[in-house]
């Protein structure tokens, strides 16, 4: 999807098209890696700089309720952003350049069924998400 799509999406849930809302769209919609609020701040700095923080934090906030990004939790704990997936897929992400690929099935029925018999949660989402070193890393 492209800046303009989320652009769009934002306009018309009632969101006003600042310039910093359209600096953080562009360089997320750029994006293959997961992005942390800081490196969008500082990406986005560069051609907006009267861009603030807490300007990135609330346009990711927006982003990500309309589901046109998705949180990614990393091993470190520092949240990052990424542009969601179409459908249900999972994530592999890279834990040297944040690259992200995202990967269609996983045959966890079996998993998920036992520990919904363990114990007697009704598990209605999953979200999977491996780390690892990509391929230009290893």
């Amino acid at each position: 999807m492209s800046a303009e799509t989320w652009l769009t999406a934002l306009s018309e849930n009632g969101y006003r098209l600042t310039s910093a809302r359209r600096a953080v769209a562009e360089i997320m919609a750029a994006s293959s890696r997961a992005l942390t609020p800081l490196e969008v701040f500082d990406s986005a700095r560069a051609a907006h700089p009267e861009l603030g923080l807490v300007s990135v934090y609330r346009t990711l906030e927006k982003l990500e309720e309309l589901h046109l990004i998705q949180r990614v939790h990393q091993p470190g704990g520092c949240q990052a952003f990424i542009s969601a997936s179409q459908g249900h897929q999972h994530m592999l992400l890279c834990q040297n350049c944040g690259q992200v690929t995202f990967f269609e099935g996983d045959d966890l029925e079996n998993l998920i069924s036992s520990i919904s018999g363990r114990t007697g949660y009704k598990i209605q989402e999953h979200w999977l998400q491996l780390f690892g070193l990509c391929k230009d890393c290893q």
